[in-house]
């Protein structure tokens, strides 16, 4: 019997079989998508005035009835993991969403002059320059922190490698035939944004724009377990963490491991959906 070494040169031979890489970057994306969206759907539901105390179970360890133990308050961990990586999903995705606006203006205002192009790029430098994490802090505290300070304060620091990409993907289509003949019969840079840039662009803004949620989503929970993100009320996952470091040393460790490894994994998702969805929006690989 001959070793096939075919059979075995994916890591997803055994999952896709002979399915071509289209079909199974359609089906990453699709399995993946539908758990992020069913954590996220679902932590709506948990109400956070619903998820009891009951101190005669507290620093319980995981069990069938919790799986992810119970917390010094008797309160189930399994619940506040799952509303808190769906706020997280929220303020990643606002974040995302947000930073993508704000790198296609910056990239697109780089065509309208040598000046523009000279003021985004030292803007990008500054940027550059200074700790996101600092200035997601700094963002937060002027903005009374909770929500809308750290979603901004995200915004604010992930533009700038979807800039970067934008400027010289921008850069290289302006060298193009069609863009030229456009100029040379009177159209405006405005139409030429509109109807040559934008279109081509496209895959770059949505690969880009996924690409940020893992950031987005590291930052937060950061800055949330240092102290200066969301409230201390909030279900989030850097207050979770955050608050079970006092009881570590107790034994207690499934209150820092699960939503960790929690955070962890949907991290990975988001990234997993990125790598995905570029392979397919890539012309030299989308019909492989």
């Amino acid at each position: 019997m001959s070793f096939d070494k075919e059979r075995f040169k994916s890591p997803y031979s055994f999952l896709f079989g002979n399915m071509n890489l289209r079909t199974k970057t359609l089906l990453i994306i699709s399995l993946v998508g539908f758990v992020l969206l069913a954590i996220a759907i679902n932590s709506f539901f948990i109400n956070v005035d619903n998820i009891t105390t009951n101190f005669a179970i507290k620093n319980s360890q995981p069990s069938l009835q919790h799986p992810f133990g119970t917390d010094w308050m008797g309160r189930d961990m399994f619940s506040r993991t799952i509303k808190g990586l769906g706020l997280s999903i929220v303020i990643g995705g606002l974040a995302s969403i947000l930073s993508a606006i704000i790198a296609v203006f910056l990239g697109l205002s780089s065509t309208l002059g040598r000046y523009f192009d000279h003021a985004v790029n030292s803007m990008t430098d500054l940027f550059l320059s200074i700790p996101h994490i600092l200035l997601i802090i700094l963002v937060s505290i002027s903005l009374g922190g909770g929500i809308s300070g750290i979603v901004v304060g995200i915004s604010l620091t992930h533009w700038i490698p979807l800039t970067r990409v934008l400027r010289a993907e921008i850069k290289q289509i302006n060298t193009s035939t069609y863009v030229k003949l456009s100029k040379n019969f009177g159209r405006t840079k405005l139409w030429i944004a509109k109807n040559h840039l934008l279109p081509l662009l496209i895959p770059q803004i949505v690969v880009g724009t996924i690409l940020v949620f893992p950031h987005a989503i590291m930052h937060e929970a950061s800055v949330t377990f240092l102290g200066f993100g969301l409230s201390p009320h909030e279900p989030a996952i850097g207050i979770i963490l955050a608050e079970s470091m006092k009881y570590l040393s107790n034994g207690s460790w499934w209150l820092a491991f699960f939503p960790g490894l929690s955070l962890l994994i949907i991290v990975l998702l988001f990234d997993l959906i990125g790598d995905n969805l570029q392979k397919l929006l890539d012309p030299t690989q989308a019909n492989e």
